[in-house]
């Protein structure tokens, strides 16, 4: 009895050794490649993967973007400068099952190999371009490197994403000499900037003082049409009086005009307060008289 329970103990743990070795779990990530006595058998997606134990294995591809640097090099461009060049290259497995066989069957080991590609490119690039093309165009480098590796990378399962080239850097004089030639043309930028500042503000302090001029002119005339107006009203009231002295004249004065000149005098002297001798001429009394109302004879008892 003793020696069943001990097989049955020893056939148990068999059985979960066999278990663990056949029993795989794939994740998301990833996508995974069975072998069958060192032959691709089956495809595996996301979940879990029984294997025959010892006769067969599991490769996980990873399926997700990845990204490799080129590294630094020196590249001599068509000016024979030598500029310092580095690039970053974005890439992934694709998913299907005919990629991941692929990036597993078709190329070894392929991150190696795209370092090597896309070093091997840019200098085929760069190398036809002069140094000042090369930094202003970078454009132009991204795109010629992303359609080289797409193409030399089809058969390998692979999807290339994007290329950034990372940077270009000029030898030590060189940057030197363009980051003065940068300087001077921020300068002259500055300066013209700021001469069409100062000829903007002069044309708007230009612009405010004629609209001041104008307003003062017309300010100008509104006040000359004023004075001329007061000056037509007074014109007018003394021609009105002339009228109703001429009337009074012909009225009471018909005849008389060294009287009636008498008195204007008396009338002028008395609004300005000032003495004179008036004649006690019973006349020019009476004329008075008659204008205040009265006969000039003393009045009757």
């Amino acid at each position: 009895m003793t020696g069943l329970i001990i097989a049955l103990v020893v056939v148990l743990i068999i059985v979960v050794v066999l278990l663990a070795f056949s029993i795989r779990t794939v994740r998301p990530t990833t996508r995974g490649l069975i072998e069958r006595f060192g032959r691709y058998n089956r495809f595996a997606n996301p979940g879990i993967v029984f294997l025959i134990p010892f006769v067969e294995r599991l490769i996980q591809i990873n399926i997700t973007e990845n990204m490799i640097d080129a590294g630094l090099q020196e590249i001599i461009t068509s000016d024979s400068l030598n500029a310092q060049v580095d690039a970053q290259v974005y890439f992934k497995v694709r998913s299907d099952e005919e990629s991941v066989r692929a990036s597993e069957y078709n190329v070894f080991n392929y991150e190696v190999q795209i370092v090597s590609l896309a070093r091997t490119t840019l200098r085929n690039i760069i190398g036809t371009m002069t140094l000042k093309e090369a930094n202003s165009e970078r454009g132009k480098i991204n795109s010629s490197l992303y359609t080289n590796l797409s193409t030399e990378t089809k058969s390998w399962g692979l999807e290339i994403v994007r290329t950034e080239l990372k940077e270009i850097n000029p030898p030590p004089d060189v940057q030197e000499t363009m980051n003065k030639v940068v300087k001077a043309s921020n300068e002259k930028i500055a300066a013209i900037d700021f001469a069409t500042a100062r000829e903007t503000q002069a044309d708007g302090e230009r612009r405010a003082a004629i609209k001041v001029a104008e307003g003062q002119k017309q300010s100008a005339i509104l006040q000359s049409e004023g004075l001329k107006q007061a000056k037509i009203t007074v014109a007018e009231g003394e021609a009105q009086a002339i009228k109703l002295v001429n009337e009074a004249a012909d009225q009471y004065f018909k005849g008389n005009a060294q009287l009636l000149r008498k008195l204007q005098a008396v009338e002028q002297s008395l609004t300005s307060n000032t003495k004179i001798v008036v004649p006690t001429d019973s006349s020019l009394v009476n004329v008075i008289g008659g204008l205040a109302g009265i006969d000039g004879h003393p009045p009757s008892k």
